[in-house]
């Protein structure tokens, strides 16, 4: 199938490449045309494990090509996914669709025959009808379908996820559009992944709704943890005691400085702004959103007291800065607003991610960046873990005792064991172990 993929973005560059892998011919298009000439010349431009490999080997064998434009590959396409960028609107949190919009009206014109046009980016209820409506009112001779299928894609893990999915969501009210969908997901069909065809505005729910549940989950688990501070309990054994019982599950239990990243913070916000919207409020997912905002900065203070109550005039080291591991993505990062809060409490901040400094320096002001851990911790009052990278799971402690001032390590993240921490001489701190 020929398939054109707007946005080049994290989901549009990743479900584009894979299509091509499933032997497609994608064209990705960009208006940004250093990000295109950059992939054309194999750099790429976010880190994703796997991907610069996947991106050359289908450049090379002819499947995967890169654009500027729209109106030639539209133009030749059986379908046309927008993936494109749903940030939250400043002022009031919903989402803003300016940008899916533009696509709709950018791709109607260079439309011909039957085309399957497909909302890949994460939108509200009813944003397909806009972009029916849009693309007929443009161009009154299109031809098309408008489906939704949301993307379930977990950074770090992008590739793992599109091509072994738990699920297919396809939302749709032509039928037409079933057997071109059915064919574009074909390699994936066959290996049994379930392709669950739904309404439009069903599909479009689901992604939220799921979004929301996990985000909603993690929030439940930290509020568990700060109950064990309280109580003298451990939370990483009550997670596994919870997440045995198969209703409930493992994943997502557990306990850390609040979730970040480019999905739950700005899809929470806008599920709720579109359920007052329809007089249905989320009370759930309201107080999730409030807990996870406060959170962040709270674990600053965890902080604070782990290094005596006072920070003014200490070193603090920051060891991750990404809001997960095996991304460089920065967005709603806990690292940013514990930064600032430690900042604000008088500390220096010495920090250390191994992919995330480059996006992060245009976001703190007066953070010395270092080059590895050992270089961040140098006459630090207390070591903070905030993103659980691998490098950080076997930290050479004599090494790290040798530069800091205070043998103090708070792990927001739960990755080692007090015991073993304090053999080295240092006091552990964690997340929901009793030791609040």
């Amino acid at each position: 199938m020929k398939i054109v993929m707007i946005g080049s973005g994290y989901v549009g560059l990743v479900s584009g490449v894979c299509l091509a892998d499933f032997g497609h011919s994608v064209t990705c298009v960009d208006k940004d045309e250093s990000k295109i000439e950059a992939l054309r010349q194999g750099r790429i431009p976010i880190y994703e494990p796997g991907l610069e490999d996947l991106v050359a080997s289908n450049v090379r064998d002819g499947r995967l090509t890169f654009a500027t434009g729209v109106a030639g590959p539209v133009g030749e396409a059986d379908a046309v996914f927008i993936a494109v960028g749903t940030p939250s609107r400043r002022g009031d949190g919903h989402a803003d669709l300016s940008y899916v919009h533009a696509a709709a009206r950018e791709i109607a014109p260079a439309l011909t025959g039957f085309t399957v046009v497909v909302t890949k980016s994460t939108v509200p209820v009813g944003t397909g009808d806009d972009v029916e409506r849009i693309i007929r009112e443009t161009a009154p001779q299109a031809d098309v379908a408008v489906v939704s299928n949301p993307e379930f894609l977990r950074e770090g893990a992008a590739i793992s996820d599109f091509k072994r999915p738990d699920r297919i969501v396809v939302g749709l009210e032509d039928e037409r559009a079933r057997d071109v969908m059915t064919d574009v997901y074909r390699p994936l069909y066959l290996n049994a992944a379930p392709l669950l065809f739904t309404g439009r505005r069903t599909a479009e729910l689901i992604k939220y709704a799921a979004n929301a549940f996990l985000a909603m989950k993690i929030t439940f688990i930290n509020e568990i943890a700060d109950l064990c501070e309280k109580v003298g309990a451990d939370v990483q054994q009550v997670a596994r005691g919870i997440g045995a019982d198969n209703r409930i599950g493992s994943k997502f239990l557990h306990a850390g400085p609040g979730y970040g990243g480019s999905c739950f913070p700005k899809d929470t916000l806008a599920l709720v702004k579109t359920a007052q919207d329809h007089d249905s409020p989320m009370r759930l997912i309201e107080t999730t959103v409030s807990i996870n905002d406060t959170r962040k900065r709270a674990m600053a203070r965890k902080i604070v007291q782990a290094a005596g109550g006072d920070v003014r005039g200490k070193t603090i080291a920051v060891l991750g800065l990404t809001f997960k591991p095996n991304t460089d993505d920065m967005r709603d990062a806990p690292a940013l607003s514990i930064i600032q809060a430690l900042q604000d409490a008088g500390a220096s901040i010495r920090a250390y991610d191994p992919e995330g400094m480059d996006q992060a320096r245009p976001l703190v002001r007066d953070v010395a960046f270092c080059t590895s851990p050992y270089e961040a911790a140098e006459g630090a009052s207390a070591v903070a873990i905030v993103t659980e990278w691998d490098q950080f799971r076997a930290l050479d402690f004599d090494r790290l005792g040798e530069v800091v001032a205070d043998r103090v390590l708070v792990d927001l993240r739960n990755i080692y064991r007090p015991d073993e921490i304090s053999r080295h001489g240092f006091r552990h701190l964690g997340i929901g172990r009793g030791n609040g």
